[in-house]
């Protein structure tokens, strides 16, 4: 499946609050041109209880890729969980979805996990708000 648009991009960022209108309480994710063929994406997206989406992307339109990212996932202060994708070779158990992965408690920093679903070639939004809607039924 090819890359999505610039504009089908921008419309997926900004359909979001009515996609999950029972969980998403405000998003201020918006897509920034860097240049003609790439953006930088920014701003959080506010769940019911007190959970929040912190989200950095870097998309090369013309390649059909997200180039960098991050994704930080906060409960009030407390940083439960993120998405990054640092190699790290050594860790056998990660190897599924090389680079990507999450971290999460306990340990947060050295707690990693695979991250299925989460890839340089789609966009990785509707993945990681299916892992926060996840996250808020356990609670």
């Amino acid at each position: 499946m090819p890359f999505l648009s610039r504009a089908d991009y921008e419309a997926l960022l900004y359909a979001l609050p009515q996609q999950f209108p029972h969980a998403i309480l405000v998003s201020t994710v918006r897509l920034y041109s860097t240049s003609a063929l790439t953006a930088r994406i920014v701003g959080s997206i506010h769940f019911v209880g007190g959970v929040e989406l912190h989200v950095a992307e870097f998309i090369d339109f013309l390649a059909g890729q997200i180039r960098d990212y991050s994704y930080t996932v906060y409960r009030g202060v407390e940083k439960i969980r993120w998405y990054d994708p640092q190699p790290h070779p050594d860790t056998p158990e990660l190897a599924s979805t090389f680079p990507h992965h999450r971290h999460e408690p306990p340990e947060i920093k050295r707690n990693r996990r695979p991250a299925p679903g989460i890839s340089f070639d789609a966009p990785n939004l509707p993945t990681v708000i299916a892992d926060i809607l996840q996250l808020l039924d356990e609670d």
